[in-house]
């Protein structure tokens, strides 16, 4: 993987030097991860002019969940605790002879901006902007690798939590038991706070899990996700408790069936991303629900659960082969309950299959 980090930080030191900078310093753990392989809590990187440095308070702990340095990168522990690495990345490019220096002023803070204007008068900061979020968004086979084997360890939580007795049982309990069983089957943990919505709580996006009991005849919607080797995946899932759905419930799962189906065809390489969200969104609108949707369809997946792109009305730009993306339209009937669906699949050219669905619980409505 060594060179793989290289190549990345070569193509960042190219758009730097585009923008006139010799060097960089990045300070959004995801980015210092995807460019020096690890991001110990609090740490830095510093693209120098004469050496590329990994700052960082205390030694890397090579645990999963923080990956491991780049072997040809130095990592540099700050001499004492509560240092700030940033700034220690600022000194040191100075001593590397640097004038400039690009830094992520939407990850920065005022203070710390301030800090490294402080210790380095002399050095010009530009804006870096979101280089890094750039070139994230095209994944090798290696990150979509680690996307796959997480999309696995979703699939099987969420498949023995399906054989199980769910009346009587909380909203909050299914939830743990669901992120117990993640790490279970090898995941580094969940990807993102797992949601659990049953009766009238089911379909709402992002809902906390209430101690709210299960009851026969419920909606029960279940989202979670799995994070593999850094990198997070998501899926959704509608179902019905117990008895047979009734008609309404049949009904409104067709919608979002088919708009989530209408996403998934859309995901083709070039495609616009509002063109994404266009086609799942104009089958909830046939249908006559136009109220309470989501922001917006679906959105990239990564090293963060929400990253670029995002398939949104108002997104610019097109889909490119290899980009991992989440399409999960849904519906929400305040006092009723709702549907969401929400899989995890990676943009493929139709010569090789068309996009890849990494998340494959069935989307039938079942009778659990």
């Amino acid at each position: 993987m060594s060179e793989v980090y290289a190549a990345r930080r070569e193509r960042l030191r190219e758009r730097c030097a585009a923008g006139g900078s010799a060097t960089a310093l990045v300070t959004r753990p995801a980015n210092v991860r995807y460019l020096a392989g690890a991001a110990p809590r609090g740490a830095v990187l510093l693209l120098g002019s004469s050496e590329d440095l990994l700052l960082c308070g205390a030694p890397p702990s090579g645990e999963a969940g923080e990956g491991r340095p780049d072997e040809a990168l130095r990592v540099q522990v700050l001499p004492r605790a509560g240092g700030d690495a940033a700034v220690a990345a600022a000194d040191a490019a100075i001593v590397q002879g640097a004038d400039s220096l690009a830094v992520e002023e939407h990850h920065l803070t005022v203070t710390r901006h301030r800090a490294i204007g402080a210790v380095a008068p002399r050095l010009r900061l530009a804006d870096l902007g979101g280089a890094v979020e750039q070139l994230r968004v095209i994944k090798d086979e290696e990150e979509i690798s680690c996307l796959r084997i997480g999309a696995e360890i979703a699939d099987q939580a969420l498949g023995e939590l399906l054989e199980s007795i769910l009346v009587g049982r909380t909203e909050r309990h299914l939830a743990l038991e669901l992120e117990r069983r993640l790490v279970d089957h090898g995941a580094d943990g969940p990807a993102f706070a797992t949601s659990v919505g049953t009766g009238p709580n089911s379909g709402r996006r992002g809902h906390r899990p209430t101690d709210r009991r299960v009851e026969e005849g419920d909606f029960l919607s279940v989202c979670l996700g799995a994070t593999y080797r850094g990198y997070r995946c998501e899926i959704g899932r509608t179902f019905v408790i117990g008895t047979s759905p009734a008609d309404w419930q049949i009904e409104l799962y067709d919608v979002v069936f088919a708009a989530q189906r209408a996403g998934r065809e859309a995901l083709v390489p070039g495609v616009a991303y509002r063109d994404v969200d266009r086609a799942a969104r104009q089958v909830l609108d046939s249908a006559g629900h136009t109220e309470g949707l989501p922001a917006l369809i679906g959105h990239g997946v990564g090293l963060e659960i929400d990253e670029d792109p995002q398939l949104a009305p108002a997104a610019m730009g097109k889909l490119d082969t290899c980009v991992p993306v989440t399409v999960e339209p849904g519906v929400h009937l305040p006092g009723r309950g709702g549907v969401r669906i929400d899989d995890t699949l990676v943009v493929r050219p139709e010569a090789d299959g068309g996009p890849e669905l990494l998340t494959i619980t069935t989307k039938e409505l079942l009778a659990l």
